[in-house]
Parts: structure tokens; C-alpha cells; sequence
């Protein structure tokens, strides 16, 4: 029995550390990546508690070094997501009535683990397998990640503690119960905190997952599993269930029992599950609640007073961070006519500066690609760039997939607004730029905000202020994470809750209360203290 009123810890972001030559946390990094690239490790699905091995394997590799196998992971299908779906009702029964802090703790465990003795694995396990350097590493499958636990269980108790006024004689109250059935749980490769996020933030509020992470971050998914184990999580809360998209999402979007859908991920495959959601309504026993962070064409839009130090700096670090797998990555960029000689000379020259190659070396800017077909996908808009007489190569360009999938921080300069490199995700390092003419400023913000079907992150610089309120409010919808002198990446737990609209996803805000309160559903409560006895009212009494 639970006698109190809890408070869970305030949460405070945590720090990032540096990684500098000589600290004590590069040398346990380095250490790390020695172990987990001198083995190849079994990756098993994890159903209802236990490891299961289908014996269907496919490879886990460096994307900067791919004939290296960093471990095989067993696919997963319809037998084994049923059975998953069979684990995750069954613990659906104690788990959701487990008391709130109860599950608090697990993850707060979590979030202490992970800035302890797990810090270093998952980091190492980011770089290796999806060719982040140290630094994004730390912010992500790190930082990140330890935020999410911490600030989710403050949201948690935030969210219970709304409660609605009471008139004499009664009181009325709410409480926030899991949702009936299962969440569907489906992760991207490029960021191992949203891949942690996705499936922990509904089982934080009581309900049951099944996870598909990405099949190109298999091992670092396999060590947040691990993870949250340590951490306590009982058998069946979170089911990971790797395979293809068909094998996997099938037979999951088919269950009667599907209560919801948590997706980051590309926008074709998440309009192609709400739609399969439509198809199948009559069959579910309930409305399954859908949540989505899909694609962007994240944008950097500079006013003639903009600082052009900063807004290359900006440019450099939001387009090429990661190799510009980001969904927040800056993909286009307006720039005025007045400044472009000098951002031209300047930017092209830091882009020259760039290192590329393995994120072991701690040298390197710049990773892998995740994978061939990113690769291929990227290596053709630069190819068609190079055709095109509406673009410009003005640095890199170049690219080789002999050892690695690598591909050069790539410039294109478009002629035109609507040139195809300017309005498509492209999802890899390659920014594309024009530069419009000074007095033509409201036209160039209506083609930024036109020129995509996406609204997810944009940053605008200037120095002058009436630009920047201008500029900020013709810009409205254009992102849901919207920067003001800064690079539209890097939005941190707590301070730029995550989200975007349009064909960006359905803008719940990852890092908010604002998406946990898609995990539950309210139940009022009234109770009548001195209930009435007679159903006459006054009026029905004869003058």
C-alpha cells in the first residue's frame, strides 16, 4: 500500500561530457570500442522476458567499414509477433496497475544506469554501428537518452497531478489509465534516444510495447534491451521485435488488440500504416492513437543583417553533423544576394576542413552513411546536381563505398527555388542553397515556406530585430522547432520539446508532456458525498 504523496527528483539535463585528450572518459570510450569491435555477439528478438532465436540471421556492420560484422541479429515474423502480443496483454494485467512510482523507478534506475557503468557501452555501440563520432554519440545515445527517462518521470507526475475544482458537496477527480491493448513502438536508426524513447515513454504510463527498432541499429538496440532489464523492467512490458517492415508490421497493424502506434521514421511508411490503420478500424477493439515524427526539409533562412560567421558556423554544423541523418538537418538554406560572395568564401573553405572516416578516430567530423541504400538514394541527387544546368557544385561532390559508405560534405548552389535538391528529403550531407535578391524578401520566405511538404525545424538569422519578428511570424507554420540565430538541430529534453507538422508527423512533442498524455485515457470521477433522496427540484413546487 501506498501511503504519500511522491514527488519524483526534479530532473536536471544532463551534462555532456567532452571527450578531450587525456580525460578519463575518452579512455573508457576508447577501451570500449576496442571490446565491442574485437567480437561479433548474438542479437536475440526479446519476447515476454525471455531471448528468443529464430535462427533467420542477418548481419549487424560498421557502415564506415561493412565487411566488418559487429554482431547477427535474428529476424522476427509473425509467429514470433503474436507471441509478442500474447507476452505483452499478459503483463498488460499487473503492469498497468503497478503504482506510478513504482514504474518511475525503473526508469529513473535506468537513467542512472545509463550515466554509469552503460554510458560507455551505448556509446560505443552508436559509433560502431551507426558511424556517429564521440561527440554526437554522447549527446544522443548518452545525454539524451538519460534525459528522456528523467524528464518523462517529472512529466508522468505532472500529468496525474492535473485534476479538475470540485463544487460543494462532491469531489471530482481524474485518473490517467493505460491505454487498453498494446502500443506498436517503431524506431529510426539515426538517433539511439528516440530508439530508447519510442517504446519507454507509453511503458512509462503503464502500457505494454511492442519495439521494431531500426534493422540498421540492431546494436545498440540490443543494449537498451539490456539496459532496461538491468533496470528491472518486469517480462513482456517491451517485446523487441526485430524484422522487415511486411514480416513485422503486418501481422502487428492486423491485431485486434493494437491500441496505438509510436513511429519515427520515414513519411511514406507512416502514411502508409495510418492508412492501413483505416483499412482495418472495424476490426479493432479500440481507436489506436497514432503519433508520428516523419520526414523534413529543415531550412536556414538569413536576412541581409545576419552575422555570417555564425550563420556558416550554423550552416556546417546543422547540415553535416552526422552526416546529415538527421531529421532536423538543415537541407536548404535562402541567403540574400548581399552576403553571398562572403558566405560562399567562407563556407566552402570550413566545408574543406571537414574530416571524414572512421568515428574511432576521434579526429573525424564526419562518419558513414547508415547503409547501401542510403547510400545509393543520397549519391543520386548529387549525380543529378551535377547533370543539372540549374545547379552548381560549389564543394564536395565526391563519393566511395569500397570500405565504407562515405560520402563528401557536398554544397550545391540551385538556380532556382524549385530545383529538386531544394524540395526533397534527401536524408544524407548534402545542403543546397539559393540566394535570392534583397528586395525580394517576402517572395523568398512564401517560396521557404512553400517549397516542401515538410514543417519540422527552420532557423532564421538576423541581427536586425523588426527581420527577425518578420520573418519569425511569415514563418508560422513552416516548423514546429523553430531557431532564432541558431542551426535547427540539436533540441534538447525539457527545453525544445521535438515535433513537427505538415508532412513532418502529427506534432505531439517528444520530451513533453505533451506525448505522454497520448498513453492514457482519462477516467472522471465523481462522488456525491450526501446524495439527494427525492428527484422533485424547487421549481416543480405550485406558487
Amino acid at each position: 500500500m501506498s501511503n504519500g504523496i511522491f514527488e519524483v527528483p526534479f530532473p536536471v539535463n544532463e551534462p555532456v561530457l567532452d571527450y578531450a585528450p587525456g580525460s578519463p572518459e575518452r579512455a573508457a570510450l576508447q577501451a570500449e570500442l576496442k571490446r565491442q569491435s574485437a567480437k561479433t555477439i548474438d542479437i536475440p528478438a526479446r519476447i515476454g522476458g525471455r531471448k528468443v532465436r529464430t535462427g533467420k540471421l542477418a548481419d549487424a556492420v560498421m557502415p564506415h567499414d561493412h565487411a566488418h560484422v559487429l554482431g547477427r541479429w535474428h529476424k522476427c515474423g509473425k509467429k514470433e509477433v503474436e507471441r509478442a502480443i500474447r507476452a505483452a496483454l499478459e503483463a498488460h494485467k499487473t503492469w498497468s496497475r503497478m503504482p506510478w512510482q513504482h514504474r518511475a523507478a525503473i526508469f529513473l534506475k535506468a537513467a542512472d544506469l545509463l550515466a554509469g557503468p552503460y554510458r560507455q557501452v551505448l556509446n560505443a555501440a552508436t559509433m560502431l554501428g551507426q558511424s556517429k563520432t564521440a561527440h554526437q554519440a554522447e549527446i544522443d545515445a548518452a545525454c539524451e537518452l538519460i534525459d528522456f527517462f528523467r524528464f518523462n518521470a517529472h512529466y508522468m507526475q505532472q500529468v496525474y497531478a492535473e485534476q479538475p475544482g470540485s463544487a460543494d458537496g462532491c469531489w471530482n477527480y481524474v485518473e490517467h489509465r493505460p491505454l487498453e491493448g498494446f502500443v506498436f513502438a517503431v524506431t529510426p536508426f539515426n538517433f539511439t534516444s528516440i530508439a530508447g524513447n519510442l517504446p519507454t515513454a507509453p511503458a512509462l504510463m503503464g502500457n505494454v510495447c511492442l519495439w521494431k527498432p531500426a534493422s540498421s541499429s540492431l546494436l545498440s538496440a540490443h543494449y537498451i534491451m539490456e539496459l532496461l532489464e538491468d533496470a528491472g523492467l518486469p517480462a513482456g512490458v517491451i517485446n523487441m521485435v526485430p524484422g522487415s517492415g511486411g514480416a513485422v508490421g503486418d501481422p502487428v497493424l492486423a491485431s485486434p488488440d493494437l491500441a496505438g502506434i509510436h513511429f519515427t521514421g520515414s513519411t511514406e511508411v507512416f502514411k502508409g500504416m495510418w492508412k492501413t490503420v483505416g483499412d482495418n478500424i472495424d476490426r479493432y477493439k479500440y481507436y489506436p492513437r497514432i503519433v508520428g515524427e516523419t520526414g523534413g526539409k529543415d531550412f536556414v533562412f538569413a536576412h541581409a543583417s545576419a552575422d555570417v560567421q555564425a550563420l556558416v558556423t550554423a550552416l556546417v554544423r546543422g547540415a553535416f553533423e552526422f552526416q546529415g541523418q538527421k531529421c532536423s538537418a538543415a537541407s536548404r538554406a535562402y541567403i540574400p544576394r548581399s552576403l553571398w560572395p562572403r558566405v560562399q568564401k567562407r563556407l566552402v573553405a570550413e566545408v574543406g576542413k571537414l574530416t571524414m572516416g572512421d568515428p574511432a578516430d576521434f579526429t573525424n567530423f564526419m562518419g558513414a552513411v547508415i547503409d547501401r541504400n542510403a547510400y545509393d538514394s543520397i549519391t543520386k541527387y548529387i549525380a543529378h546536381a551535377k547533370r543539372s544546368k540549374d545547379a552548381k557544385i560549389l564543394a564536395g561532390g565526391n563519393y566511395n563505398a569500397r570500405k565504407g559508405y562515405f560520402i563528401e560534405p557536398t554544397v550545391v548552389l540551385a538556380k532556382k527555388p524549385d530545383f529538386k535538391l531544394m524540395c526533397e528529403e534527401i536524408f544524407g550531407p548534402v545542403l543546397t542553397i539559393y540566394v535570392y535578391n534583397d528586395n525580394s524578401l517576402d517572395k523568398a520566405l512564401a517560396q521557404c515556406d512553400t517549397g516542401s511538404p515538410y514543417a519540422l525545424t527552420g532557423a532564421v538569422f538576423a541581427q536586425d530585430r523588426e527581420a527577425i519578428a518578420y520573418m519569425t511570424d511569415r514563418l508560422t507554420h513552416a516548423a514546429g522547432n523553430f531557431y532564432i540565430n541558431d542551426k535547427p538541430t540539436g533540441a534538447v529534453v525539457g527545453q525544445q520539446p521535438f515535433g513537427g507538422g505538415r508532412a513532418s508527423g502529427t506534432n505531439d512533442k517528444a520530451g513533453s508532456y505533451l506525448n505522454l498524455i497520448r498513453w492514457v485515457s482519462p477516467r472522471t470521477i465523481k462522488e456525491t458525498f450526501v446524495p439527494p433522496h427525492d428527484f422533485r427540484y424547487p421549481y416543480l413546487t405550485k406558487d
